[in-house]
């Protein structure tokens, strides 16, 4: 599943049709397609995994989810969930989630719970984790109400990073600690996007998907953790377990 930053490099991707108009929308998505002809892009903005194309009077919201593409130009061979075309441009979503957004985005998205948001709030993100206390921190972390775009790799490096291990209680994690996680989810986020911009992300992996600690050569246990059972990267002579 794209992460935050993946999303952010998707709206660099789709800056250039700002301000274009749409000459056909078409694709299988459950969305009146006629009201999006002839309508200008007015922005393209994201909140954490959530892809916005914003018209004068209403947004499409686009969720990539696990198995989500998109293609400009050219289609592939599959039905686009939705796709739209320009007078020398077009783009193309694949199975992802497509869903018409009439209120104000203000009004629907806490802009500061965005890792990647110039308005994130490290503070407001404090205050939620201690609402939480019980949860394990390998949960809070993919609570997008909290972290906006964090997502199960981020979760993972970060904690190694951090030196916690996800099956950690949120309420049990020293303050310095717990205050550490907070910013590195938004240092690493940038670290991700710059790494996925140059295309060598997964060559900067310390734990994820790892057999081996990259710097100590530790093993890394893989366990499915949390009430989601998403899979976790640890080193548990590295990472403490706070309980």
């Amino acid at each position: 599943m794209p992460e935050g930053p993946s999303i952010v490099i998707l709206a660099e991707k789709m800056e250039h049709l700002k301000h274009k108009i749409v000459l056909e929308a078409t694709g299988y998505a459950d969305l009146d397609m006629d009201a999006i002809f002839h309508k200008k892009i007015m922005d393209i903005k994201t909140w954490g995994k959530h892809f916005l194309i914003c018209f004068n009077d209403f947004s499409i919201r686009i969720h990539l989810g696990l198995f989500g593409s998109y293609q400009f130009q050219e289609p592939k061979k599959v039905n686009p969930k939705i796709a739209l075309h320009f007078n020398d441009d077009a783009v193309y979503f694949y199975v992802c989630t497509v869903k018409r957004i009439d209120e104000p985005l203000d009004e629907v998205y806490d802009w500061s719970a965005d890792v990647m948001s110039d308005q994130w709030n490290a503070a407001k993100a404090m205050k939620k984790l201690k609402k939480i206390e019980t949860k394990q921190i390998c949960d809070a972390l993919l609570d997008q109400q909290i972290f906006s775009g964090v997502g199960n790799i981020i979760k993972n490096e970060v904690l190694y990073r951090c030196k916690v291990h996800p099956e950690s209680l949120v309420g049990q994690i020293p303050l310095a600690k717990l205050k550490a996680i907070v910013r590195e989810c938004r240092s690493y986020s940038y670290d991700f996007l710059n790494w996925k911009r140059k295309n060598e992300l997964s060559k900067h992996f310390e734990v994820y998907e790892q057999k081996e600690a990259k710097k100590s050569g530790k093993k890394v246990r893989r366990k499915d953790t949390g009430k989601g059972k998403r899979s976790s990267y640890f080193v548990e002579e590295e990472q403490v377990l706070y309980v």
